[in-house]
């Protein structure tokens, strides 16, 4: 968790500084702003996480972060927090295109990973979004999705801080779930995973009521995966329309947090499921 904290507080003072110089060379733009974040997101076409790769899939690889066009700021305090796409030359990035009936995905994730937000932030101006904060104070990751036109871009996290959180004592890492069944609002959904091996293709298949199920966002479920250390990220849609089964591939070994998102009698809720993928590097 420690470089967590020191990740974020380095490039809140980083970004600051840049942005100060910033502001200078843009003083005649009416829409100047405080930014905080840097992060980086994917190119729709190439996608996979500190170990997933799959043909239905948004996602990120950091060490391809050269080709990356776009770069993303984010200041959150605890009222609201705004996200800035700029391109390399620091230009509001305007054509994103719409992407499962949304121009932009927040996901958020918090240093433990216990605490998961999909969030959908307002376009408040030219390649800026706003949302109104519901996140309490602590230390986060944001994985920003979104589709540029024109533009490579390839997912990063981006840390930022809500508030005044304090350090803390003990990270005693994530663990695997000794039972991949999870219940919300009395509502259950079970996994099942066809391999927990590196470099094998993975079906993920989701066992719930599907009696008041609809589609969220475009599709019947979404998948999001993200390491232990939440360095990179996955996105998956379901591989048919019409059913909550989702394809990916594991290319590194260790501990993964996967979120499910199903949308059932109105309500949409994330279930979450530890996993270890074992494996030699």
């Amino acid at each position: 968790m420690y470089k967590w904290v020191i990740g974020a507080v380095l490039y809140v003072a980083l970004v600051i500084g840049g942005y100060s110089v910033y502001e200078k060379v843009t003083a005649d733009d009416k829409q100047a702003v405080a930014l905080a974040n840097e992060d980086s997101h994917e190119s729709h076409e190439s996608h996979e996480s500190h170990g997933a790769q799959e043909n239905h899939a948004h996602g990120s690889d950091l060490h391809e972060e050269g080709s990356n066009e776009v770069h993303t700021f984010v200041q959150a305090d605890e009222k609201e927090i705004k996200i800035y796409v700029k391109d390399k030359a620091g230009n509001p990035v305007q054509e994103l295109e719409v992407n499962h009936e949304k121009i932009l995905h927040f996901i958020v994730v918090d240093e433990h990973l216990q605490k998961y937000y999909h969030l959908h932030p307002e376009q408040t101006g030219k390649g800026q979004f706003t949302i109104k904060s519901t996140l309490p104070e602590g230390f986060y990751k944001a994985f920003i999705d979104r589709k540029p036109k024109n533009l490579a871009y390839q997912v990063t996290p981006v840390p930022f801080i809500v508030g005044h959180p304090s350090v803390s004592a003990q990270n005693l890492g994530m663990k695997p779930d000794n039972t991949l069944t999870q219940q919300i609002d009395g509502e259950t959904v079970t996994l099942k995973m066809s391999s927990f091996a590196i470099n094998q293709p993975v079906t993920l298949t989701f066992d719930l009521d599907r009696t008041n199920l609809t589609t969220y966002l475009g599709a019947l479920g979404h998948v999001v995966i993200v390491d232990e250390g939440a360095g990179q990220y996955l996105h998956v849609h379901p591989a048919q329309q019409e059913e909550p089964v989702f394809e990916t591939q594991f290319v590194q070994p260790g501990i993964y947090k996967i979120w499910a998102e199903f949308k059932q009698d109105g309500k949409v809720r994330a279930f979450p499921f530890g996993v270890e993928i074992k494996g030699e590097k």
